[in-house]
């Protein structure tokens, strides 16, 4: 199961990865299966002790089969994300859309991976409910910091890991704020242009008008400097 899932994140890390391209499309597939591995590693020992403490019979290692079988569903669910996903990324530029986007595919799929783990619980009939229901906030904390920690998951950086420390709340705030200031400099800088050259005719209307040449007054065969629709 383990296997299944480590070769699933793989895809979908590949996917990621063609957003930017370069460098991401062997990033983000190691960060994805890092990421999940980990965040499951990190958080076995906790569930096996709530699990106790809340009477569970489970023993250790039908505790790591249950986690490996979570593992295994989420990814699996991913790799039907896979395609809707990689439409998004190829027809948008938006970083922070992007990442909202994963944020929401891993989130269904870690639902459906924690119903899993609550039916494996309950085929012990034992009385773990209310240990699980704390081990599953703390699963979800470790998941998310874990996107922070390995960060960037989309786009390009100069690093393969971040030098800065963060949490992943404050991390998603920075990275909305900068794209705001991103677009109120684009639309500052587009609101000072002359309106002659910002149809890319690069004269002024005077001189477009008593131009001699058509080509120069853009009437004739003149190429134009926008982008091709």
């Amino acid at each position: 199961m383990l296997f299944v899932a480590a070769a699933c994140s793989l895809i979908y890390g590949v996917v990621v990865g063609t957003f930017s391209g370069g460098t991401p499309l062997w990033t983000a597939p190691v960060k994805s299966v890092a990421g999940l591995l980990l965040s499951g590693l990190i958080c076995l020992p906790s569930l096996y002790i709530f699990a106790c403490l809340s009477g569970s019979q489970a023993r250790l290692s039908e505790v790591v089969g249950l986690v490996a079988g979570l593992s295994m569903l989420m990814t699996i669910l991913l790799i039907g994300f896979a395609p809707v996903a990689w439409i998004f990324s190829q027809s948008t530029e938006s970083v922070v859309a992007m990442g909202a986007l994963h944020l929401a595919f891993l989130l269904v799929a870690t639902y459906f991976g924690l119903r899993f783990l609550y039916a494996g619980f309950s085929a012990h009939e034992d009385g773990s409910g209310g240990g699980i229901k704390v081990w599953v906030a703390i699963f979800l904390l470790v998941m998310l910091q874990m996107t922070t920690a390995l960060r960037p998951w989309i786009g390009k950086a100069d690093t393969f890991l971040p030098a800065e420390k963060k949490f992943f709340v404050g991390h998603w705030l920075d990275c909305i704020e900068q794209r705001n200031d991103s677009g109120q400099r684009q639309s500052n800088a587009a609101s000072r242009e002359p309106a002659c050259f910002a149809l890319g005719t690069g004269r002024r209307p005077l001189e477009q008008a008593f131009s001699s040449s058509p080509r120069d007054a853009g009437v004739g065969g003149g190429s134009r400097s926008g982008a091709p629709l």
